[in-house]
């Protein structure tokens, strides 16, 4: 209330002046045409004017307000009814600055929508591609599991690798439209953290053993509050990241630990790792960071859409590296109250 008036006498001070000039001018007048009446109207002379500012400001204070309301249902919703409210309140100087915001608010009013419905035709027709690709894709899973005895080992190695793949690639794109959805699916429960991981580890089974990694899980029983989709996601994202990286006699360690800000899920790897001025980027959208000859062949999606699930989830992704000598990434579980 104080901070409004304030603004009112920063705004209409001139007016104070105005009347007080106009009191003195009056005073003036008296003190040479009459003492008498001097003393007894000057102060009379004053306190009007003092009441008169007061007026002028309540009045000005109400027109503000409701012109602001005004202004704020138009900007709002620049329908013509909302537009002629907004001009019979202004003068007609300002209804021609109205009347050009109203036109250029409709306009893109209508971009919007016509781009609303562009993203919504694209995210159904992504997801629809998806689910169509997956077809074919387990058809070619259901032939490898059943007919690997009609194939060569080198064959079937082959075409498992780029099952994987496929899948990874799938996975990715469908993700990608479904964090630019306008509604969400995720379902926050209690999950089992090794079993939430080693799904994800037996999806990507094939891809770590033609890369030849040893996987070290460290997990016991674990639990954390998440989505469970969502978090299997930013965890395959990590592998995917780590198979590119690769080293030789590749690793991987997944460990837990609970520290003070909460609990705290470790992937490491002894790749190739991330050079020290690299290491604040490799969220961005693009992201390949140096350019080596694995990193040429890299998206720079992966991490990204990782710290994008991760936003959306309320985790925190903290990533550390040593070049050549591996990465290490950290999903931090906020801790939850009772």
């Amino acid at each position: 209330m104080m901070h409004r008036v304030r603004q009112l006498l920063a705004r209409y001070y001139p007016w104070f002046f105005l009347l007080l000039g106009m009191d003195l001018f009056c005073v003036m007048i008296l003190w040479v045409s009459d003492i008498d009446a001097l003393r007894k109207l000057s102060a009379l002379i004053f306190l009007t004017s003092f009441l008169l500012f007061i007026l002028i400001l309540v009045v000005m204070n109400r027109r503000e307000m409701r012109n602001a309301a005004l202004f704020q249902q138009f900007v709002s919703d620049p329908t013509p009814q909302n537009e002629t409210r907004l001009l019979q309140a202004v003068s007609p100087q300002e209804g021609e600055s109205i009347r050009l915001l109203a036109t250029v608010l409709r306009q893109y009013k209508e971009a919007g929508s016509t781009m609303a419905g562009t993203l919504s035709d694209y995210e159904e027709y992504v997801e629809g591609w998806v689910h169509e690709a997956k077809t074919p894709l387990a058809l070619l899973t259901m032939i490898l599991d059943n007919r690997s005895d009609e194939m060569s080992p080198e064959i079937h190695t082959k075409l498992d690798y780029a099952r994987g793949q496929l899948q990874e690639d799938i996975t990715q794109i469908l993700y990608y439209a479904r964090l630019r959805a306008s509604t969400k699916d995720y379902r926050f429960t209690q999950i089992d953290l090794l079993d939430c991981v080693e799904e994800v580890l037996e999806d990507y089974a094939s891809l770590l053993e033609e890369n030849e990694f040893v996987v070290c899980n460290k997990l016991q029983s674990e639990s954390v509050f998440t989505d469970r989709r969502g978090l299997q996601f930013i965890f395959g994202q990590v592998i995917s990241n780590a198979l590119k990286y690769r080293g030789d006699s590749p690793m991987l360690t997944i460990s837990f630990r609970e520290t003070d800000e909460g609990g705290v899920l470790s992937i490491a790897d002894n790749g190739a790792g991330v050079k020290e001025y690299d290491l604040p980027y490799i969220f961005q959208k693009g992201f390949t960071g140096d350019s080596t000859a694995n990193r040429k062949k890299a998206t720079g999606m992966g991490l990204y859409l990782a710290k994008e699930m991760a936003d959306d989830l309320k985790l925190k992704l903290q990533a550390t590296s040593t070049w050549g000598e591996g990465f290490t990434m950290e999903v931090i579980f906020p801790k939850i109250s009772d």
